[in-house]
């Protein structure tokens, strides 16, 4: 087969093709929740505390130098926070969704009990037992 045809194979398989589609959606929620946070929770959340935005919140490091054009520098930890609750809610969002796919999902049937047969011991003992049984009988020794 031809390389192409080789990757057509593989491209085309469910697998694949599944998680293309996953990645692709995962990423649209991605930015749905990025959205919902800095545009939805946060503005609130910071008016609850000082009309703080959270996206400016940071410490300064190293001011900024005029004379040698060296910009601030600052430990923006704002941002960090805002990524965070981003995280936590898409975390809480897929484990939600793997909750609810787990709980339709059809449960696996158990394998039937297989019928425990006898122990190696007993079937040599058995095998022991049909040797004696069949083994032709030594003549009595004449005196």
């Amino acid at each position: 087969m031809s390389i192409l045809t080789d990757f057509k194979t593989f491209a085309m398989r469910g697998n694949v093709v599944d998680l293309a589609v996953g990645v692709i959606i995962g990423t649209a929620f991605g930015k749905i929740v990025s959205s919902l946070v800095a545009n939805v929770i946060m503005p609130p959340l910071g008016l609850l505390i000082s009309n703080v935005d959270f996206k400016d919140l940071g410490i300064l490091l190293a001011p900024a130098d005029p004379a040698s054009g060296s910009e601030a520098v600052i430990l923006g930890y704002g941002a960090f926070l805002q990524n965070c609750l981003d995280f936590l809610i898409i975390a809480w969002a897929v484990f939600l969704m793997v909750r609810l796919v787990n709980r339709f999902a059809p449960k696996p049937t158990p394998s039937p009990a297989v019928a425990k047969g006898p122990s190696t011991e007993e079937l040599l003992t058995q095998i022991r037992d049909l040797l004696k049984s069949e083994a032709p009988k030594a003549p009595a020794k004449k005196k």
